[in-house]
Formats: C-alpha cells, structure tokens, sequence
C-alpha cells in the first residue's frame, strides 16, 4: 500500500563541530568532484593501487555516482575502469533458489535470514577475479551492493556507503524499477517478501559489516540531493543525536477503514483517507538540521549503531538491531455516519514472542495499546468474543467466508466497547480485536522485526473492498486473511476476560500545582507500561534508563528539555512523537501556549 509523508517540524535541531559540519559535502556534482579529487591524488602517488568502492542500499545511485567520478577523472587524462559488482553475481536461478528458503511457501509471511550477506550470491571466482590485488595503471571504480564484501573491503584505498529512507526505496519497488542483487535492469516481479524477509538482513547485515570500514556516508535518496558525510563527521552526527530526543518523519497509508481527522492536523498532498499514520518507528527517517544549507536524513536504523545509548545495555544486548517500539495514529474520523463494515479495522489477532521466534525467525512478539486520543460520536472498539457465541462456528464462518463473502452476523460474534477519549486498551498476542471507528486511536507497540514487519493476522474484513490509490476509491480487490496462523493464535477470549483484564484503569503516581501524572494498569506479559502527564505550564520526568516515546495528544506545542543539558532540546506539536533515548534521563517539558496540554508517556519496562 503507497505510502505519503509529512516532514512539518520534523527537524531534529542538533549542535555539532564545524570541523564536522564543514566536512559535509553537498550536491552530486561536488560529492563526484571531491571523491575524483581524492582518487587523483591517491593515483599520482604511483602504486598501481587507486581503487574506489562505491557500496551501498537497493534504489541508491551508486551507478550514476560511478560515471560522474570516471567522467571527471578522464576529463584530466587519468585512465579508470569501472565494474559493476553484479557481473560477480551467480545465476538467477541460483539466487532464486537460495531466496526461496526466506521467501517460504506462506502467502503472508517469511522466515527473517538473519545472517545472510550479499556474499552468499556472489561467486569467489569472479570476485577474485576482478583483480584489485593487482596493481593497474588505472583508477579502479567496482560499485553496487556488495562492491565492499569481505573478499574485497581490504583492497580499497576508499569506500563510500551509499543509503536511502524507507519509503523512496519502497516506491520503486512498487513501481517495478527497482534494481535487485544479480540483476542489471529493474526486476518488475520482486515482492515485498523478498526484501522484507532476505534482502533487507542481507543489506543490513553488510552495513554493520562495513561501520568503521567505509571512509564516507552518502545520504542518496535521489541524485540530485546527494550528500557525502566523511565517516568521523557521520559518527559525530550519530552520537550528538543520542544525546537529544529523536524526532521522525510521519508517514501515512490509505486503506478500507481509512478516515479523515487527518485533513484538520497534518499537511499530506495526495493522501485520499488515512487509515494509519506511524509516529515513530524503526521504519521511518530521521530530519537533522546540522546548520548547514541543507538537512540531512537518514534511517532510524543508522542509529543502531549506538543501541546502548539509544535502547539501554539489556536491550542492546537482547536485541542487538532491534529499536524495540513503535507508534501508529489511527484515523476514525467520519464527517457523516458511515456503517461498521466501512469504519472497522479487520479483525485480527497479533502473535506472541515464541510464534514469531519458530515461524518467521523474528526476535520480539506483537503486544499491542489502543489508546483513545480522540473520541466522537459512536467511539467504539471490537474486542473478544461475546460470552455465549460459538467459538467454532465463528472459525467456521471465517474459513467458509475467506473474505470473499460477507459474513452477516458477525456482530453476534465479536464484543463491542463504547470507548472515551484517556481510555487504554491493552492488547496481549491471540486477543481477537479491531478498531471501531469514530475515535483517534493512539497504538503503542512491540515492533518485532528489524526490518519493521507487522505482524497482524487477518480472520475477517468484512469481504469489502480496498483502498485503490491510483482511482482514489474502494475499488481495490479485498484483502487477503491469514486465517492459519490468526487461529493458530487465537486465545478465544471472552468479553469478561476483556473487561477484566484489557480495560486498563488507571492511578494517579504524581500530583503538585503545576502537574500531575497517572499511570494505567498493565499485564505481566506485555513488555511496556503506559502514563500520562498533565500540565498547563510545565512537568518534569525521567526515562530511567529504558528508551522511551513521548507523544503530545492534547495542547499544541511543548519544549523537551534535557536537565543535565538544556542545550540537548526538542519541540513537538500535537501528535507528534520523540523517542528520547536511553541514556537521556531526566528531562522537563514546557509548554508553548497557555493551554492544558497531555503527553503520553510510553516507555520500557
């Protein structure tokens, strides 16, 4: 499903050394000209050795940058070879056969390869056999992922790591041009599982192989905005950032319940409804502004380079690549009545840690929060069953419906909570739920995958039709279900259960004149616990060591200020999130207007 963003104060306002900001290159005819400089002058010395690798993520321009450079270097009469790594690559069939193993049979899901690198498709022979440990009368330019694989990485006089956000990459996916291992044209029929469950370790992998190895960072997300980041200026720009709360651009995805609250908050040109919006999350970019002519951005994922700062010393070690959280908005707003079956999310079910573990290879289960951050009229959650139902015909009605026929009692099946505004819903793996519609709902979740995977398993989406982006209508074909694994989930409980257990209540922690904090009852297995904080002025708090995501959900504007530094800083507007990192600790919060403002406190337990 297309994906839209909004960068409004994204920008994450960081303090660091003009050595550093000075080193920052911008601009591909620069950054080609300042690394043709570079190779010149490693040349000229006269060794037979000026070898280049130009490294880097599925989508980036690793190849344009490779011309450029070559261009310029023929332009003073300086001889270069250029090779694309590709050339090294085994055959298609032999990379489809190893990539069947993480592709898997499922028609949903995959099995994660954790270990993989571009080095298990590449042939040692033809790697050797490029030569780089000969010397040449020539600048030698080898780029595309893998260029700087163990075989070669120790050959190379310089090594650029090229990158890219999620979303630009994923659009060219989408679009069938994107560029795969082992291929020299766009691969039209590369799926989703492919990247999300080989692909993505592989290139991942081969990052962190190469953190302290690769002598510059080029931020790549198109040609014409490149920026080239000498690595101890990337590393001053990662370190500074732990050091502050950690603001990201918002994305959006239409879909079947998708609503329009997001009209009156956010500024998303071509977003025809809104069914979710993610807040923070592994998934999305990271806006820095530098002080310099341009920001920068890159993945949140560059920052697990510093777990420890950013996650804890128990989490790194637990989940070495894992940033463990995340934060969805959910639209329900309807400007007119609109019928369950259109305002509803599926019903569905989440995993535990060990299902993840056993059949998919993931390291952390889905547990879910709905909190109600707006409430309207007709707010309502689906949860559990209703208490006399028949558990099995409800199985039976799911397996015989296969969302392609409606299932027309299904409210008999699935209870109904009126739900209001501060109302927290905790939502343990095999818990049967949806939201209802007519209610902001603010989700706090596990992410239980490195490359962001969601795991929900659809039993039932009331054989509707989906969102079509390119019409801008509910034309698209309906969704496909997960029923194996949703029943294979499945707790069956019942809406007692439900209102003893997974309506939180909540208590007052925290109470003086100028702020007061509550904090909502939680279960032993979910890994995370929920407050709040209200203040009209000001509040303080504290992330005792464990990362944390504020989220602003009533007021307009607040300032998060470090108390060991006020320099280390951040505002935020209503509903929008900072993670604050592990080794922030105490910080204050000041409100911007003269208004009652809450944040919602999500932190690790």
């Amino acid at each position: 499903m297309p994906m839209y963003s909004d960068a409004t104060n994204a920008q994450n306002v960081i303090k660091i050394s003009d050595a550093a900001k000075n080193a920052i290159v911008f601009g591909p005819d620069k950054t080609a000209a300042h690394l043709a400089a570079e190779m010149a002058a490693i040349y000229k010395k006269g060794t037979g050795f000026a070898r280049l690798a130009i490294d880097g993520w599925y989508g980036t321009c690793m190849k344009e940058l490779a011309l450029a450079i070559a261009d310029l270097l023929k332009a003073q009469g300086i001889p270069v070879e250029v090779y694309p790594i590709v050339k090294t690559f085994k055959s298609a069939e032999e990379i489809a056969a190893y990539k069947q193993t993480f592709i898997t049979d499922d028609p949903g899901f995959g099995y994660v390869n954790k270990d993989g690198l571009p080095a298990d498709l590449m042939d040692e022979a033809a790697v050797a056999a490029i030569g780089l440990d000969k010397p040449m009368d020539a600048v030698r330019i080898v780029y595309g992922s893998g260029a700087a694989c163990a075989q070669l990485v120790d050959q190379y006089e310089s090594i650029v790591f090229a990158d890219i956000t999620r979303a630009p990459m994923l659009w060219q996916m989408w679009d069938g041009v994107l560029v795969p291992f082992g291929s020299e044209e766009p691969k039209t029929d590369y799926m989703w599982k492919e990247y999300y469950y080989c692909d993505f370790y592989m290139l991942n992998n081969h990052k962190n192989a190469l953190l302290g190895r690769f002598h510059y960072y080029l931020q790549a997300i198109t040609w014409d905005t490149v920026k080239l980041i000498p690595a101890d200026a990337y590393d001053e720009v990662l370190r500074t950032l732990m050091c502050y709360p950690i603001k990201q651009v918002k994305e959006f995805q239409p879909g079947p319940w998708g609503a329009y609250r997001y009209r009156d908050l956010f500024n998303v040109p071509g977003l025809g409804c809104n069914a979710w919006n993610r807040l923070a999350s592994p998934e999305l970019s990271v806006l820095i502004d530098v002080g310099c002519e341009e920001f920068l951005e890159m993945p949140l994922t560059s920052l697990m380079k510093y777990n420890e700062a950013l996650t804890g010393k128990e989490l790194a070690e637990k989940y070495p690549d894992l940033f463990p959280m995340e934060i969805w908005l959910d639209d329900g707003y309807f400007p007119e009545p609109q019928p369950a079956e259109r305002i509803s999310m599926p019903i569905h079910t989440h995993p535990g840690t060990d299902y993840v573990r056993s059949h998919f290879n993931e390291p952390l289960g889905r547990y879910e929060t709905y909190y109600i951050a707006e409430a309207y009229v007709g707010a309502n959650t689906w949860m559990g069953f209703n208490e006399d139902v028949d558990l099995e015909l409800w199985e039976k009605k799911c397996r015989e419906s296969n969302n392609l026929t409606p299932i027309e009692d299904w409210k008999d099946f699935i209870a109904n909570h009126v739900s209001n505004e501060g109302d927290l819903y905790l939502i343990p793996p095999g818990t049967v739920h949806g939201h209802g519609g007519n209610q902001m709902v603010l989700e706090m979740d596990t992410c239980p995958s490195v490359a962001g995977t969601e795991y929900s398993f659809f039993e039932y989406d009331f054989a509707r039709k989906t969102w079509n982006d390119k019409e801008q209508t509910m034309t698209g074909k309906p969704m496909s279900m997960h029923l194996e694994h949703g029943f294979d989930n499945e707790k069956w409980r019942r809406v007692g259960y439900v209102k003893d257990k997974l309506r939180a209540t909540r208590h007052v922690t925290e109470w003086n004149k100028e702020w007061s904090r509550d904090e909502y009852s939680t279960l032993p297995e979910m890994p995370f616990m929920v407050e709040r904080m209200h203040f009209t002025k000001r509040a303080e708090g504290t992330n005792n060591g464990k990362p944390q995501i504020l989220t602003l959900t009533v007021g307009t504007t607040v300032e998060v200020i470090s108390k060991k530094n006020p320099a280390y800083k951040t505002t935020l507007n209503r509903f929008q999130s900072a993670i604050i990192p592990a080794s922030f600790g105490e910080y204050e919060i000041v409100n911007q207007d003269n208004g009652q403002s809450t944040i919602v406190v999500f932190s690790w337990k």
